[in-house]
């Protein structure tokens, strides 16, 4: 009798069992979250989703003691200490900690991009990426920073800007120890210390330091421009440049000093703002270690180091050529190099908008 009833209970289970596949089929939600009233096919779904109501995350990591709602999620932290990378490429034999992201990467080898946009029949390889692409199409911004009412597409882009808010720099570069709130930029930055250029042109062997810049210089081959104004019809090659020039037409200043409160409509412009308050000088000149707080005036600088050198040794030529020393033709010292800097002839004093104009000019003076 025990052993008859035992049967009849596991085919009981076996039955309940076999419920949750056949809802499945049929798409009938009989789990219902006791929070939100969201459906869903399966109990174990409804579970961990009602974990993201009550906060409860119930495994924890055994080297970090990071917690974490989900068991998957549990397992693929672990990897990052552990090293684990499960998953290989068919391809290439890379290997990966998770099975998405190999599949993500074997989709660069076969070139498939399975998931396509409902507007404008864009492809894409992951699809996150089509997600992320058609808000360009809705203008959704599901994403709201948590101290002030700005939005964002992109739930990564949410997390970058409200660390501008809470000032925090996980990402920290291995050679020189410099913050960053962002590990692309960590990784860019590092590329300073290295040299290295990982991202060759396709037309020609120009290499970059910068993935975006590639992709900008190739369309100097290609002539394409991909960003179009909202409200006019200009088009850009950079997405940077269509959003400033939007903001021509919108009168946007979306970047305000950390220091002042002084609003900009340029990103670049704000930084060097705040570079007035604190005194930083980011850029140094690759020939003397001169610090500067702009780029351009760094490139300026450097310039100048290439015209001393050019007139120095074109001098140089003209008297061997010639056979005799002058007094006056000599090549650049202390006592004349701010006239070099401005493009000034220090034997004429004549002034001139181009370094190619200046070295012509002395040709003038040797003859």
């Amino acid at each position: 009798m025990e052993m008859a009833t035992e049967k009849q209970g596991k085919a009981h289970e076996w039955k309940s069992a076999r419920k949750e596949p056949d809802q499945t089929c049929t798409g009938e939600k009989l789990y219902t979250c006791q929070y939100c009233k969201k459906g869903f096919r399966q109990s174990g779904n409804c579970k961990r989703h009602e974990l993201t109501h009550t906060g409860e995350k119930p495994y924890s990591c055994k080297h970090c003691k990071k917690d974490f709602s989900q068991l998957q999620s549990y397992k693929q932290h672990e990897r990052i200490h552990t090293g684990d990378k499960p998953h290989t490429c068919h391809y290439c034999k890379k290997g990966f900690s998770r099975l998405a992201h190999c599949k993500q990467h074997e989709r660069t080898h076969t070139g498939e991009k399975p998931y396509t946009c409902h507007y404008c029949e864009k492809s894409f390889r992951q699809l996150g990426g089509r997600k992320q692409h058609e808000r360009t199409h809705t203008g959704e911004k599901p994403y709201l920073c948590k101290h002030c009412d700005k939005s964002f597409t992109h739930s990564s882009h949410c997390k970058q800007h409200e660390r501008i808010h809470t000032g925090e720099k996980p990402y920290t570069c291995q050679y020189c120890k410099k913050g960053f709130n962002q590990l692309a930029h960590r990784k860019q930055h590092e590329r300073t210390h290295t040299g290295e250029k990982p991202y060759s042109c396709k037309h020609c062997d120009k290499r970059f330091t910068y993935s975006s810049h590639c992709k900008q210089h190739e369309r100097t081959h290609t002539g394409e421009k991909p960003y179009s104004c909202k409200h006019c019809d200009k088009t850009f090659n950079h997405s940077s440049a269509c959003k400033r020039h939007e903001r021509i037409h919108t009168r946007e200043r979306a970047f305000s000093c950390k220091h002042c409160k002084k609003c900009f409509n340029h990103s670049g412009s704000c930084k060097r703002q705040e570079r007035t308050h604190t005194g930083e000088k980011s850029y140094s000149c690759e020939h003397c270690k001169k610090c500067f707080s702009r780029s351009s005036v760094c490139r300026q600088h450097e310039r100048r180091h290439a015209l001393d050198k050019s007139l120095t040794r074109h001098l140089q030529e003209q008297v061997t050529d010639s056979g005799e020393e002058s007094d006056t033709l000599f090549s650049v010292t202390e006592e004349n190099s701010s006239q070099v800097e401005s493009l000034t002839c220090w034997i004429c004093q004549e002034e001139f908008s181009s370094e190619t104009s200046l070295i012509q000019h002395y040709d003038d003076h040797m003859r």
